[in-house]
C-alpha cells in the first residue's frame, strides 16, 4: 500500500511499507535539473548535488561518510535533466539517524569557497572522463540536436567554462531559488513505522519555508541534422535518433514495446540482424528516454569505419520493415513479457521502489501501483506499436551523430548522407 502525506509547508511524503524486509530506502527528491538552467547556470544543479557532501555546520565531509558507514548504510545522490535526488539505504532501526544526516546536508551545508574550488576541479575531471567515452559523446550530441533551443539540450555536468564561474554566492542563490518544499518529495520504501516516520520528518523539515519556483518549459525546435565529432579513435561510434513523446502520452507503453523488440534486448531485431547475422558491429542497442513533456528515441552502434555504411543501411531497412507491419505475434508477445519481467524484477529492492514512487510523485503527481503498470502493458495492441513506428521511423526526420577519426576517414559523412538519401522498398 502506497500512502501520501503532505506537511503544512508543502513537502509531500510518499511511503510504501514492505513488511518482509529489514531495511528502508529514503530519498529527498527536488524538481530541479539541467532543464531548469540557462547558459550561465548550466551545471549548477549537478554541482549543488556534489557540494551537499562537502561538509555542514555539524559534520565535516569525512564525518558524513563515517556516520553513514557507522550505520552500515549507503548514501548517494544523482542529478538528471528533470530532478536531483539525495538518497540513503539503512537498516530500519537507523531511519532516524539516516534522516538526521540527510537533513543536515540539505539545510546546513557550508558551501565554503575552498571546497567549491576543489569540487570545480573534480567535476572538470568528470567532464573529461565523459569526453574520453565516445559512446557518451554521441549520446550527448544527439540530445543537443533533438532538444535544440530548449534547456533539455544542456549537458547535466555543465561546461568547464561555466564551472570556473561558480562561487559561494552563485551556488547559494541558485539553491535558494530552486529548492522549495512545494518542489520537494520525500520518498521511503521498506520497513518503518508510518506515524513515527512522519513525526521525524515533521521535526526535521517543518521549519523550511515555502517559496515559488519558476520552472522553465520551452519546446525544442527540432530539425534533423547529421553531426560528426573528430576524435582519434580506432572504432566508429554512431547514434541515430528522433524526437518522441513524453511520459504521459497515450503511446508511452506502445513505445516501450517497440523499443524492446527493435533494439532493447539480445533477441531484438537490430541485435540479431546487424550483429549476429551480418557481423557488422560489436555493440548495438536502442533505448527510449521519456520526460514530462518530451522524449528521445536513440539507436547506438559501435563498429569499424568500413562497416558503417552497411550497418546504417541494415538498421534503416529494419525500421522500414517494422513500419510496414512486419512484426510477428511471437516477437510482439516476447517484447511485452520482457518489459513486464524487467519491471517486476526491479521491484525486488527497496531502493528501486523508493525511486519509482518518489520520481512519479515529483514529476507526475501520481501514485501508480504495479498492477496498473502491468495492465497498461498488457493492453498494448499491435496497431498501437505500428502507429508509433510510423512516426518514429520516418527516415527524413532521423538525426545522426557520430565520432571517430574524421580526418583520416573524411568521406564518412558523405556515406551516411548517401544511405539516408537512398530509396527503400516498403
Amino acid at each position: 500500500m502506497i500512502k501520501k502525506h503532505t506537511l503544512d509547508n508543502g513537502i509531500r511524503i510518499v511511503m510504501e511499507k514492505i513488511d518482509y524486509v529489514r531495511s528502508a530506502s529514503i530519498g529527498i527528491w527536488v524538481n530541479v535539473g539541467s532543464n531548469n538552467e540557462n547558459e550561465e547556470t548550466n551545471g549548477l544543479s549537478h554541482f549543488i548535488e556534489h557540494m551537499l557532501f562537502k561538509g555542514t555546520e555539524n559534520r565535516k565531509a569525512n564525518e558524513i561518510a563515517e556516520d553513514i558507514d557507522n550505520l552500515g548504510g549507503q548514501l548517494n545522490a544523482f542529478t538528471s535533466k528533470e530532478c536531483t535526488c539525495f538518497y540513503v539505504k539503512v537498516l530500519d532501526e537507523n531511519i532516524n539517524e539516516a534522516l538526521d544526516i540527510l537533513s543536515d546536508m540539505f539545510f546546513n551545508s557550508l558551501f565554503s569557497q575552498e571546497e567549491i574550488e576543489k569540487e570545480i576541479s573534480v567535476v572538470i575531471e568528470e567532464i573529461k572522463m565523459y569526453e574520453d567515452s565516445p559512446e557518451d559523446i554521441v549520446h550527448d550530441k544527439l540530445s543537443e540536436v533533438i532538444f535544440s533551443g530548449s534547456p533539455m539540450a544542456y549537458n547535466i555536468l555543465g561546461t568547464e567554462k561555466n564551472l570556473k564561474t561558480f562561487d559561494k554566492e552563485k551556488v547559494k542563490k541558485y539553491m535558494e531559488e530552486n529548492y522549495s518544499p512545494s518542489n520537494t518529495v520525500i520518498a521511503i520504501a521498506g520497513s518503518f513505522d508510518e506515524e513515527e516516520l512522519i513525526n521525524i520528518i515533521e521535526r526535521k523539515f517543518k521549519h523550511w519555508k515555502n517559496r515559488e519556483v519558476n520552472h522553465v518549459h520551452k519546446e525544442s525546435d527540432y530539425q534533423r541534422k547529421v553531426v560528426g565529432i573528430n576524435k582519434d579513435l580506432e572504432q566508429f561510434h554512431m547514434c541515430i535518433g528522433n524526437k518522441t513523446i513524453g511520459r504521459h502520452d497515450k503511446n508511452y507503453h506502445p513505445l516501450l514495446v517497440l523499443n524492446n523488440l527493435f533494439g532493447g534486448t539480445m533477441s531484438s531485431r537490430i541485435f540479431q540482424e546487424v550483429r549476429e547475422k551480418k557481423g557488422l558491429v560489436y555493440s548495438i542497442y536502442s533505448f527510449a528516454s521519456n520526460y514530462s513533456n518530451t522524449g528521445i528515441f536513440s539507436i547506438y552502434a559501435g563498429m569499424s569505419y568500413e562497416q558503417a555504411e552497411d550497418a546504417l543501411r541494415t538498421i534503416i531497412k529494419e525500421m522500414i520493415s517494422i513500419k510496414t507491419g512486419n512484426i510477428s505475434e511471437k516477437e510482439f508477445i516476447r517484447a511485452k513479457q520482457q518489459i513486464k519481467g524487467n519491471y517486476i524484477l526491479s521491484l525486488e529492492s527497496t531502493s528501486s521502489r523508493m525511486s519509482a514512487i518518489g520520481r512519479r510523485e515529483l514529476l507526475y503527481n501520481e501514485i501508480l501501483y504495479p498492477e496498473e503498470v502491468i495492465e497498461s502493458i498488457n493492453n498494448v495492441k499491435m496497431e498501437d506499436v505500428l502507429e508509433v513506428a510510423e512516426e518514429l521511423f520516418s527516415i527524413e526526420n532521423l538525426s545522426i551523430t557520430f565520432t571517430g577519426n574524421l580526418k583520416k576517414h573524411y568521406d564518412i559523412e558523405e556515406k551516411i548522407n548517401k544511405v539516408l538519401g537512398e530509396e527503400y522498398e516498403n
